[in-house]
């Protein structure tokens, strides 16, 4: 996990290293979209482990893609871009150094098939159903930009994966989340007040999410009526020109 300095300087707003993780998980975002979302996951790991551990690198654009470049490349072993070898080599390098080679963290993601079982859905497709959103809302609110998302740096894997299932379960099966908080507050291994704490930044990502999204259609649906509007004034114009140069013609 990284640091609490770094991410106390996150949550602080520091200028620099916010600007600096958010252009760098843009570039990851790019560079690893073919190889799937948990590549992505494992790169936004190295990059905020290694930004914690190192001095921030000079924030020039082409630093920023070289450092999520090589966090991708590390992830995957595979990258086809414009840098040179000796470039990446030492950039891994500089990584891998502050990681401590430590390549192979745990991630929410190994604890959500654990937990899955507690919720006792009997209906298999409703259980992928569940542990798919669970997984969505996991990558969603770790390349999220609000202070919420930034709080989820605080957490262990193990909670951030609770708490993501019973944000999933609140939205798929609203009438059995008593049951299902009750389930998972219970078990033995998970710290029940530091999973409520992260459950609750996860709705505030998640309503965030919802508020975009309802901007989003706002907009459409003004653009839309606006474009009718202009068609129905055009239309009417249209008209109003055929009838005067029907009159015209009759008098002529």
């Amino acid at each position: 996990m990284p640091s609490h300095n770094y991410v106390n300087s996150l949550k602080a707003g520091h200028l620099h290293t916010v600007s600096f993780r958010q252009e760098a998980i843009a570039s990851i975002s790019q560079f690893s979209g073919e190889f799937g979302p948990f590549l992505s996951f494992l790169a936004v790991n190295y990059l905020d482990r290694f930004l914690s551990r190192q001095r921030i690198p000079q924030h020039k654009t082409w630093v920023v893609r070289l450092v999520a470049c090589s966090c991708v490349s590390l992830a995957a072993k595979m990258m086809k871009t414009s840098f040179s070898l000796v470039e990446f080599q030492r950039t891994e390098y500089l990584i891998l150094g502050a990681l401590k080679w430590r390549m192979r963290p745990i991630t929410p993601f190994s604890f959500v098939s654990f937990f899955v079982p507690l919720f006792e859905l009997e209906d298999p497709p409703l259980t992928q159903a569940l542990k798919a959103r669970a997984v969505e809302i996991i990558l969603k609110a770790q390349i999220g930009r609000s202070k919420s998302s930034l709080k989820l740096l605080e957490f262990k894997p193990s909670i951030i994966a609770a708490s993501a299932l019973l944000s999933a379960s609140h939205q798929l099966f609203p009438l059995q989340f008593p049951c299902f908080r009750k389930a998972i507050s219970g078990c033995s291994y998970v710290n029940k007040e530091n999973m409520l704490k992260c459950y609750d930044s996860i709705q505030e990502i998640r309503g965030l999410e919802e508020e975009d999204d309802r901007a989003i259609f706002d907009t459409d649906s003004s653009f839309s009526w606006s474009v009718n509007v202009l068609e129905q004034h055009l239309s009417s114009s249209e008209s109003e020109i055929t009838a005067e140069r029907d009159i015209k013609r009759r008098r002529n």
